[in-house]
C-alpha cells in the first residue's frame, strides 16, 4: 500500500468514526465536579497526613482513617451518579448491538425496566439501612452513620431519575431509528 492510499484509508476511517458528544458544562455540573474534587483531595490529604504521622512520629491520628473511609464512600457513590448520567458505566452490549428495529427497541426497554427494578431495590435497601443506623455513631469521629450510609439511597434515586428519562426517550424514539452496531 502506498503512502497516499494509507492517508486516504486513514482519512476515511477518521471520517466514519463516531465522535463523542461534547459534555454540556453548566453551573450545576461545575459545582458537582468541584464537590467531587474536594472529596477526593480531602481523602488523599487525610491518608497522606496519617502516613506522615506514622513514619515521622511513629503515631497516628485515628479519626483521619475514618474520615478517609467516609470520603471514599462518598466519592464512590457520587462518581457512580456521574457515570450513570454520562453513560460511562460498564455495559455489555453484545446482544443489543446485533439487533435492529423493533427487537432492539424492545430489548432496550426490557433492559431499562430491569435496571429500574434493581435501582428500586437499592433505594429500598438504602433507606432501610439509613433508618437502621440513625442511632449509630462512628467510633473515632462520632459521626452519625445515617449521614454516611445516606449516599446509597441518594445515588439510587438519582440513577432512577436518569434511567426513567432514558426509558421515556427510548419509548418515544421510532423503532426504525434503532440500527445495528
Amino acid at each position: 500500500m502506498h503512502d497516499s492510499e494509507t492517508r486516504e484509508s486513514n482519512g476515511d476511517a477518521a471520517l466514519s468514526a463516531p465522535e463523542a458528544a461534547p459534555r454540556k458544562e453548566g453551573p450545576i455540573q461545575l459545582l458537582f465536579e468541584i464537590f467531587c474534587a474536594c472529596i477526593f483531595l480531602g481523602m488523599i490529604g487525610l491518608v497522606f497526613y496519617n502516613t506522615f504521622l506514622r513514619y515521622v512520629f511513629s503515631s497516628s491520628f485515628p479519626p483521619s482513617e475514618e474520615w478517609a473511609r467516609f470520603l471514599f464512600i462518598y466519592i464512590t457513590f457520587f462518581g457512580a451518579i456521574e457515570a450513570f448520567i454520562y453513560k460511562k458505566h460498564i455495559a455489555v452490549d453484545l446482544l443489543v448491538s446485533s439487533l435492529k428495529g423493533v427487537s432492539k427497541k424492545s430489548v432496550n426497554i426490557l433492559a431499562s425496566l430491569f435496571s429500574l427494578s434493581a435501582l428500586g431495590l437499592l433505594l429500598y435497601g438504602g433507606i432501610i439501612n439509613v433508618l437502621q443506623t440513625m442511632d449509630t455513631y462512628s467510633v473515632a469521629t462520632g459521626v452519625n452513620m445515617a449521614f454516611i450510609n445516606g449516599t446509597l439511597p441518594i445515588m439510587a434515586l438519582a440513577a432512577i431519575v436518569v434511567e426513567l428519562r432514558a426509558l421515556f426517550a427510548i419509548i418515544n424514539k421510532p423503532a426504525s431509528s434503532f440500527q445495528k452496531g
